[in-house]
């Protein structure tokens, strides 16, 4: 399975302007701007769609261990917050926060928080995060 995003940007790092669109149209074309990154000005903020999908994966994670234990979960919202900073290179994610409530009949407390913390450190965007980033860039004139 192949998961691709696109993004495309014109202009200068404050002033400048782009999009960002997932190859199924799930996000057609959502713009973003330093404005909207940065100083919570409306548009798309890349880091959002991370914490959204990052929530996302932890659910489904959380349902796949939950069977590995012959239980079922009847519902989990989970929230991810995404917390920007700068580091010596500029701008940097800084911390990352899970917080899931979870109705899974038959858990007990102890089982429940060995599920999550499963599902917080085997979710794939969990593991992603640590994860060598190989690039292939290409100068256009």
């Amino acid at each position: 399975m192949l998961a691709i995003g696109t993004s495309q940007w014109r202009g200068a790092f404050q002033d400048g302007e782009g999009t960002i669109s997932t190859a199924t149209d799930t996000l057609p074309s959502a713009v973003y701007t330093f404005a909207s990154r940065f100083e919570g000005a409306p548009g798309a903020i890349p880091e959002e769609l991370l914490a959204a999908g990052h929530a996302g994966c932890f659910n489904h994670a959380l349902a796949n261990i939950s069977g590995q234990h012959n239980l079922q979960v009847e519902s989990a919202r989970t929230s991810v917050e995404l917390t920007m900073g700068t580091d010596d290179h500029g701008p940097a994610i800084t911390k990352i926060h899970v917080t899931t409530d979870a109705t899974i009949p038959g858990a007990t407390e102890e089982k429940f928080q060995h599920i999550a913390e499963g599902a917080r450190a085997r979710c794939s965007i969990s593991k992603a995060l640590s994860v060598p980033i190989t690039m292939t860039a290409t100068l256009s004139n």
